[in-house]
């Protein structure tokens, strides 16, 4: 069969509100093109993020009632607890409010001013915590990967052979830990294979220094792996997800990607030193190591997806989904990185829109048109997300896990195709108003004249 259906039933379903292009671009004058400003209700089809988005199962609904809500030693963090030990092997784990606020916790206690830390890709908030602190984020992806067109299976590999050169020139002690993020968010949602997990782990032991997963999508990850890098095949995913994590000293996660939570995450560390610095800055910040600034019942809700996350039949239907809206669009003439990624589809803004340069911000532009025409939110990865660090000018489509129907994707498709046939009428953006840090959350816009 080659029909693509749902591993679910839908028990409770949510109304969406169709507007008019007129109402449309009434609250886009509102937002300042801004479409993080747009209130949720007057979106038809959200694909702004795959964070916190997500529809949780029956089985976290009834483990949510349980939730122990106390102070300290809830019985819900223990469970937490278990099952994430079981899958990472780490030897300490406090539980976060989110993954950036695990990165700010990370990158506070590890980074100085004037240190490096070297990634496959840095995503907004993680560039942004580090830099917050002084140091510099530095981008070290595989050299296809600036080719949006080509066809690499492990596309979001780090280039092991960029970070011995930058460890040659910064000094490993500039280096306070290499980061890998799984799969590869700004890369284009592009996994990392098994092997260049080992390759930086080799690299990073040599010289002593600590290597951290950014997790977000591990079993995206591993699905990707079992599928495509040689030896896997006959692996469960949560067997090849254990040796991932295995690889690693660390790791950061937002439970809002890959454990079908609507908040929280946790933060990892086989360091005892700095796990014990970690947990006193979450004292400070967050709430006791037991609850880490969440209910218990969130607790619960991550225990239970951090198990239904890893099933076969669910990550298989989540690829192979995806691949369909990214199939297409691309078939049809609208330009995505290739291959299509774990949780959403890229376009290549600035190749579909040739006649918009990048200093007027060609994924914003195509954004605010697909909102325009459609009612469908996604946002800009690019100059306006990155500044000058930006190495291409996309378009994200984030796909929420459980939520949307094959026809709603239909729906996208259809309306992609319809910017994509008169796409030579659509005209940049500038900024004009914009915060120091983040400017993509809450920057106002207006057209080019």
């Amino acid at each position: 069969m080659n029909t693509i259906i749902e591993p679910f039933r839908i028990k409770s379903v949510e109304p969406l509100r169709h507007t008019t292009p007129e109402e449309r671009q009434g609250y886009l004058e509102q937002a300042g093109y801004n479409l993080f400003l747009i209130e949720a209700r007057h979106i038809l089809i959200d694909l702004l993020t795959d964070s916190g988005t997500n529809a949780m199962s029956t089985a976290q609904w009834a483990a949510i009632m349980r939730g122990d809500e106390s102070y300290a030693g809830s019985e819900s963090f223990f469970r937490l607890k278990r099952v994430a030990d079981e899958l990472t092997g780490f030897r300490h784990m406090v539980p976060t409010h989110q993954g950036r606020a695990a990165e700010r916790i990370l990158f506070t206690v590890m980074c100085k001013p004037g240190q490096v830390v070297p990634s496959n890709t840095h995503f907004d908030t993680t560039r942004a915590n580090i830099e917050f602190t002084g140091a510099r984020a530095v981008d070290l992806p595989i050299p296809e990967a600036a080719d949006t067109q080509a066809h690499v299976d492990f596309k979001g590999n780090m280039d092991v052979a960029a970070l011995e050169s930058l460890v040659a020139s910064e000094g490993a002690a500039r280096i306070p830990l290499v980061m890998l993020t799984v799969t590869n968010n700004s890369g284009g949602g592009q996994p990392v294979s098994m092997a260049n997990i080992e390759a930086v782990k080799r690299v990073c032991a040599q010289h002593g220094i600590p290597f951290y997963l950014d997790a977000c999508r591990f079993a995206e990850n591993a699905w990707f792996i079992r599928e495509r890098e040689p030896g896997y095949a006959d692996w469960t995913p949560k067997r090849i997800a254990q040796k991932m994590f295995s690889l690693a000293d660390g790791c950061t996660f937002s439970a809002k990607k890959d454990a079908f939570a609507n908040i929280g995450g946790f933060l990892c560390s086989n360091d005892d030193r700095v796990a014990q610095q970690e947990t006193n800055l979450l004292i400070l910040t967050e709430g006791f190591p037991t609850y880490g600034g969440l209910a218990g019942r969130d607790l619960e809700a991550i225990a239970v997806g951090l198990e239904e996350i890893l099933e076969p039949d669910y990550l298989r239907y989540r690829i192979v989904s995806t691949g369909y809206l990214g199939r297409h669009i691309a078939d049809r003439g609208v330009p995505i990185v290739e291959p299509p990624g774990g949780h959403a589809i890229y376009i290549d803004a600035a190749r579909m829109l040739p006649h918009i340069p990048p200093r007027q911000f060609p994924g914003q532009a195509l954004a605010v048109e697909l909102y325009r025409h459609a009612g469908i939110r996604s946002v800009e990865i690019g100059s306006v997300m990155f500044g000058d660090a930006a190495r291409h000018e996309l378009l994200r489509l984030a796909i929420p896990r459980r939520v949307y129907t094959q026809s709603h994707i239909d729906y996208v498709v259809e309306a992609i195709l319809e910017v994509n046939a008169r796409k030579q009428q659509i005209c940049g953006m500038e900024i004009v108003e914009e915060p120091p840090f983040l400017r993509h959350f809450s920057a106002r816009f207006r057209p080019h004249p």
